[in-house]
C-alpha cells in the first residue's frame, strides 16, 4: 500500500495547490474573467440548442473550407491573448524606471515575453497562414476538397489542442521563464526545474503534429489534384506560395519536433545533449532549432506575398508583371532559406569564413524578395488601382516591408550584428518584417477572401480603420525600439535605470494602444458586416473582379466546390473563362463521392491535450491511460469504411435565375 503522501504524488503527480496562481492578482481576475465569459457562452449555447450543429457542421466537418475558417477563428481569438502580453509588456516597460518596480515582477514578466513569442508565432501567425491556404488551395487548383480530408479535421484540432495547452499553463503552473526559443541550459532541468518548460515542448509537440500533417496533405493535394490543363506554371502565385511553404513545412518540422524530444530526454531521463558538460553542447540546440526557425520566417511570409500577388493583380485591374519571375523567386527564397540559419548567432564565435558565408547567403536571399517587390509596383504602373481595404494592407506592407528588409540586410552584416544582435534594434526588425509582411498580409487575404467564404463583405469603413490603426501604431511602437536598440539598449528587460530612456518607452506603447485599436476595429468590421450582411451581399459571386479560378464558384461555395471539374486554358482561368462566355451547365451530372464527418479528429486531439497535460505534471497513470486511449482511437477509426457517401447533384445545380444572373454578370 501507499502511504499518503505516497498516493497523492501517484495521483496528482507534481500538481498540488500550489500551483495554482493565487498569489498573482493579475492572474486571479483573469481567471474570474474567463470562467465568467466561459459561463456566458456555454450557457448561450445550451440555451439557442446550438450543440448538435456545431458538432455535425464544425467541429467533425471534413470541408477544408470550414476547416480553414476554424483554423483563422483560433488565430484571431489567440491574437487577443497574445497581444494582451504584449500591451502588458509595453506598459511595465514604459513606468518601470528608478525606483518604480512596475506592476509585474521579473518572473512574471519572463513568463509574458516567452508566451507572447510562442502564441504569436505558433498560435496566431501560423494558424491565419495554415487557415487562407487550406481555404483557398483547392478552390484555385479547381480540387473537391484536399487529398487527406481526416487529416485536415485532426490536423486543426492538434493545432487548437496545442494552444489550449499554452492558455492552461496561464491557470496552473507556469509557463516557461527562457524566451519563445527556450534555449539551454536556461531550458535545462537544472535552470529551469518547473513546469514551464515541460509546458513549451508538449504544446509545440501537439502542435507540431498538426502543422506538419497539414503540410504533407497540402502538398499532395497541389501536386496531384489541380483541374485539367492547369500545368505548374498556370497555378496562380498564392499556390505556388503555398507549395513552396508547405515544401518547407515538411523539411523543417521533424527538426523542431527532434530537437523539442532531445530536450525532453535532458529534462525528463537525465540525458545530456545540450548540457555543458557530459559531452553535451548547448550550441547544438542553437543550431537545430534555428535550421527549423529561419525557414519558419519564410513559411509565415510566402503565403504573403502570394496573398499580395493576387490582391495587386485584382485592384489593379491588369494580369500581374512577371508571374514567372514571381515563381522563379518563391522558389529561390524556399531554397535559400535553408542557408542562412546561423545568421541568427554570428556571436558563437564560428569564425570569420563562417560568418562570412551566411552573412553573403543572407544578402542573397533580399535579391529575390526585392525582386517581388518591383514586380508588384510594375503591376500598378498604369493599373486602375482601387483602393479597397485589400489594396490598403498591400500597400502598407510594400511601405514597411521594405524598411525591414533594409535592417535586416544591415544585421547581415557580422561587425553590425555584433553590436546589435541582443538589443531592442533586432526586436524592432523581427516586428517590422512580422508585422508589416506576414500581420498586414493575412489581413489583407482574410478581408479579399471574406465574401469568398460568407458571401457578403466585410465592413469598409472599420476595415480602413483597422489598417491606418495599425500602420500608424506599428510606427510608433517599434521605430523607438530601433532607436534605443542602436543606443544599446538590451531586450528582455523588465525595468530600466536611465530615465533619459523613458520617453522612448511612452511612445513605443502609445503605438501599442493605436494596434490594440486597429483590432477592436478588425472585429468591429465582423460585427458590423454580419448586422449588414444583406446591404454588404455581392449576388454576382465575384465581388473584387478576381482573376483566379476560385471566383468561378457562388460565394460561399458549396460543400463540394465544383458540380463538374472545371478545365483551365490560361493562367488567369476566371478572366479566361469570362471571355470564353462561359456557362454553368444543367445537365449530365453524376453523384459526387464526398468524405462523411468524423469526430476522431476531435477525440485523438482531446486525448492528445490530456497525454500533454500529464506529461507536463507527471502524473504518469494519466500518461498510460491516454496514450492507450489514443492508439485504441486511432486503431478504431481506420476500421471505419463507410466514410463515403453520395451528393445528387441535380438537385443542387445553380437555378434558372442563378444562370441568368452569372450570364449577366459575365457579359457586363
Amino acid at each position: 500500500m501507499f502511504s499518503n503522501p505516497d498516493l497523492l504524488h501517484f495521483i496528482f503527480g507534481r500538481l498540488s495547490f500550489d500551483s495554482l496562481p493565487f498569489h498573482e492578482p493579475i492572474l486571479v481576475v483573469t481567471f474570474a474573467a474567463v470562467v465568467l465569459g466561459g459561463i456566458v457562452v456555454l450557457g448561450a449555447l445550451t440555451y439557442f440548442k446550438l450543440w448538435g450543429y456545431l458538432w455535425r457542421e464544425w467541429i467533425t466537418s471534413i470541408d477544408h473550407k470550414k476547416i480553414g475558417i476554424m483554423y483563422i477563428i483560433l488565430a484571431l481569438i489567440m491574437l487577443l491573448r497574445g497581444f494582451a502580453d504584449a500591451l502588458m509588456m509595453r506598459a511595465q516597460q514604459a513606468v518601470s524606471f528608478g525606483d518604480a518596480q512596475g506592476f509585474l515582477p521579473p518572473h512574471h514578466y519572463d513568463q509574458i515575453f516567452t508566451a507572447h513569442g510562442v502564441i504569436m508565432i505558433f498560435f496566431v501567425a501560423m494558424p491565419l497562414v495554415t487557415g487562407l491556404m487550406n481555404f483557398v488551395v483547392p478552390l484555385q487548383i479547381g480540387a473537391r476538397d484536399v487529398s487527406f480530408p481526416f487529416l485536415n479535421n485532426f490536423s486543426f484540432w492538434m493545432t487548437a489542442c496545442g494552444a489550449a495547452l499554452v492558455m492552461v499553463s496561464l491557470f496552473i503552473g507556469e509557463f516557461a521563464k527562457t524566451g519563445w526559443l527556450a534555449f539551454p541550459p536556461l531550458s535545462d532541468i537544472v535552470f529551469s526545474p518547473d513546469v514551464g518548460v515541460d509546458y513549451y515542448i508538449w504544446s509545440l509537440q501537439i502542435a507540431g503534429v498538426g502543422t506538419l500533417l497539414s503540410g504533407v496533405n497540402l502538398i499532395v493535394t497541389i501536386v496531384k489534384m489541380r483541374a485539367p490543363g492547369m500545368s505548374m506554371m498556370k497555378m496562380p502565385v498564392f499556390t505556388w506560395t503555398a507549395l513552396c511553404t508547405n515544401v518547407l513545412i515538411v523539411a523543417s518540422f521533424p527538426v523542431l519536433t527532434a530537437v523539442l524530444v532531445l530536450l525532453g530526454l535532458d529534462r525528463y531521463v537525465g540525458t545530456n545533449f545540450f548540457t555543458n558538460d557530459l559531452g553535451g553542447n548547448p550550441m547544438m540546440y542553437v543550431n537545430l532549432i534555428w535550421i527549423w526557425g529561419h525557414p519558419e520566417v519564410y513559411i509565415l511570409i510566402l503565403p504573403a506575398f502570394g496573398v499580395f500577388s493576387e490582391v495587386v493583380s485584382t485592384f489593379c485591374r491588369k494580369r500581374l508583371f512577371g508571374y514567372s519571375s514571381m515563381v522563379y523567386a518563391t522558389i529561390v527564397i524556399t531554397i535559400l532559406s535553408y542557408l542562412v540559419w546561423l545568421h541568427h548567432f554570428f556571436t558563437m564565435g564560428s569564425g570569420a569564413s563562417v560568418n562570412a558565408f551566411f552573412g553573403i547567403t543572407t544578402m542573397i536571399i533580399s535579391i529575390p524578395t526585392g525582386a517581388k517587390i518591383f514586380n508588384w509596383l510594375f503591376t500598378m504602373y498604369k493599373g486602375r488601382i482601387k483602393f479597397d481595404v485589400p489594396m490598403l494592407w498591400t500597400l502598407g506592407f510594400m511601405i514597411t516591408f521594405v524598411i525591414g528588409g533594409m535592417t535586416g540586410v544591415m544585421l547581415a552584416v557580422p561587425p553590425a550584428d555584433f553590436v546589435l544582435h541582443n538589443s531592442l534594434f533586432l526586436i524592432a526588425h523581427f516586428h517590422n518584417v512580422i508585422i508589416g509582411g506576414v500581420v498586414f498580409g493575412m489581413f489583407a487575404g482574410i478581408t479579399y477572401w471574406f465574401p469568398k467564404a460568407f458571401g457578403f463583405k466585410l465592413d469598409a469603413f472599420w476595415g480602413k480603420m483597422s489598417f491606418f490603426f495599425w500602420f500608424v501604431g506599428f510606427y510608433f511602437a517599434f521605430m523607438p525600439l530601433y532607436v534605443l536598440g542602436l543606443m544599446g539598449v538590451t531586450r528582455r528587460l523588465s525595468h530600466f535605470d536611465d530615465p533619459s530612456l523613458q520617453i522612448w518607452f511612452v511612445i513605443a506603447a502609445f503605438g501599442a494602444v493605436l494596434i490594440a485599436c486597429g483590432i477592436g476595429s478588425f472585429i468591429l468590421s465582423i460585427v458590423t458586416a454580419v448586422l449588414k450582411r444583406d446591404q454588404l451581399r455581392d449576388e454576382t459571386g465575384d465581388p473584387w473582379g478576381g482573376r483566379t479560378l476560385e471566383w468561378s464558384t457562388s460565394s460561399p461555395p458549396p460543400q463540394y466546390n465544383f458540380a463538374f471539374t472545371p478545365v483551365v486554358h490560361d493562367l488567369d482561368a476566371w478572366a479566361d473563362m469570362k471571355k470564353r462566355g462561359f456557362v454553368r451547365p444543367t445537365s449530365g451530372f453524376m453523384p459526387i463521392h464526398m468524405p462523411k464527418n468524423t469526430g476522431a479528429g476531435f477525440i485523438l486531439a482531446a486525448i492528445s491535450l490530456i497525454l500533454g497535460f500529464g506529461l507536463v505534471w507527471h502524473i504518469w497513470w494519466l500518461v498510460a491511460v491516454s496514450f492507450i486511449a489514443l492508439l485504441g482511437t486511432a486503431i478504431a477509426h481506420t476500421f471505419n469504411y463507410n466514410r463515403d457517401y453520395h451528393i445528387p447533384v441535380e438537385e443542387v445545380v445553380a437555378t434558372e435565375d442563378e444562370r441568368t444572373a452569372l450570364l449577366a454578370s459575365q457579359k457586363a
